[in-house]
């Protein structure tokens, strides 16, 4: 899941209409075309069947929140929804076979970083007049668009916002004293001093070198005031040899490298392989989301529960609140063969509404999207550090390649790995990434 530039979701943001937005065309918007009633639209639909894709392992609550959008969906339309959920490992796969066989499906959720993949592929229909149209999309802040929104038009509709914080054995915490961390120094010391009681085979702060890496390094290369590349003169810049970049990267080496509170045998491990350390007591902190409170509950067979854990913001470098991390995300989309786009349009409008839309993040362990809703969670502890990490959360470049360099190269983790082995140097190892990622980003 998962990550333009976000603000604070604040009232004034909230009001900023997506109509003048500059993720707007600019050509002027036609005059949206009438909403039909429910009860003038009911009998156009009736016996249509729309399929929708979502992605991931149903559990109890999203099987019942789609049961629910469903039958709101049919009492406005008289269609059908068909639901396939499809495991997020094989993502990919399907939609590329969808886009070659014409299988596919009419509505489908989507990672916001992968939007751009996709557009560039033409597999997604543009439905810039169906959001300007929509009241409900227009409470969306437009900072929130950015993904979405490619030269000048709209492919998705934000469902579900996602950051990430500090997951952490509040039991460990407490019964060694330890403060929440303020700073990075404080990050360093409450690890080091995990590993010290709980012994060397204990992550006190998880280095994460594998899929998801990026996740956990990004929070201190932006806190440092870095990036990893940017779009100038036409094409793409990497800045991976700038010495901000330099600073995050090398705090987040040494965590293993020179202050040891991370093991150096597990650093191609991801944020899955830690949730299951984490839940063996194996794990004092870690960067993640709130989606693995569940599954580390049932893993560790009740042994690890809501009394054990709780979330802090990770720090920034100065100390003066949360660090900037990944502002990820679900989106849910129009697929170019959709056999009924109008039909496909009035689904989209009714899950990313108000309703369903704050309904799909708060169930599905998200962000809601929609100012009032978010503003909710800054009074529930559980949330509060991913609503105020949310305010600053930025996202990785925004090229249809990134996923290449991210995943499937690994250019940063295999940097990282470089460093911390002591293979290279970390000058060498950033010189010959920051290569690796401009040669990636720029191809055609």
């Amino acid at each position: 899941m998962k990550i333009g530039k976000i603000a604070a979701a604040t009232a004034t943001t909230a009001a900023l209409a997506l109509g003048v937005a500059a993720c707007g065309s600019s050509e002027p918007t036609k005059p949206a075309e009438p909403q039909a009633s429910a009860a003038a639209s009911g009998p156009k639909f009736a016996g249509q069947t729309l399929t929708v894709w979502r992605l991931g392992a149903p559990n109890d609550v999203q099987t019942k929140y789609m049961e629910d959008l469903n039958a709101k969906f049919k009492e406005q339309t008289g269609a059908e929804a068909t639901v396939q959920w499809i495991p997020w490992p094989d993502a990919q796969k399907k939609w590329t076979a969808a886009l070659a066989g014409g299988e596919g499906p009419d509505v489908t959720e989507f990672g916001n970083d992968q939007v751009a993949a996709w557009v560039a592929q033409e597999a997604l229909a543009d439905i810039t007049d169906v959001v300007k149209a929509n009241a409900d999309f227009q409470q969306i802040p437009q900072n929130l668009w950015g993904y979405e929104t490619i030269d000048n038009k709209i492919y998705a509709a934000p469902w579900g916002g996602g950051t990430r914080a500090v997951l952490y054995r509040k039991d460990w915490f407490k019964s060694l004293g330890i403060e929440a961390p303020k700073t990075w120094d404080d990050l360093v010391a409450a690890a080091k001093q995990i590993v010290a009681k709980k012994g060397k085979d204990v992550d006190g702060f998880a280095f994460n070198g594998g899929s998801d890496a990026n996740m956990s390094l990004s929070p201190f290369v932006w806190s440092a005031g870095g990036d990893f590349a940017a779009f100038e003169g036409g094409k793409w810049i990497g800045k991976l040899t700038d010495p901000a970049f330099k600073e995050g990267f090398q705090f987040y080496t040494d965590l293993v490298a020179k202050e040891g509170v991370s093991g150096k045998a597990r650093l191609a491990q991801n944020s899955v392989d830690i949730s299951q350390r984490f839940a063996a007591g194996k794990v004092g902190m870690y960067v993640t989301g709130g989606w693995d409170i569940d599954t580390i509950k049932e893993q560790s067979k009740g042994k690890v529960g809501d009394d054990q854990m709780a979330f802090f913001s990770l720090p920034n470098k100065e100390g003066s609140g949360p660090a900037p991390a990944f502002q990820g995300g679900n989106d849910i989309a129009i697929w170019k063969d959709a056999k009924n786009p109008e039909l496909a349009a009035e689904y989209l409008k009714l899950a990313a509404g108000k309703e369903f839309g704050t309904r799909y993040a708060k169930e599905g362990g998200l962000l809601p999207l929609y100012p009032d809703a978010l503003a909710d969670f800054a009074s529930d502890p559980v949330q509060a550090p991913f609503a105020e990490t949310f305010k600053v959360a930025k996202g990785f470049p925004a090229d249809p390649n990134w996923a290449e360099a991210n995943d499937t190269k690994a250019v940063l983790q295999n940097a990282a790995r470089a460093v911390i082995e002591g293979k290279k140097n970390i000058d060498t190892a950033l010189a010959d990434a920051n290569k690796e990622l401009e040669t990636i980003l720029n191809q055609q």
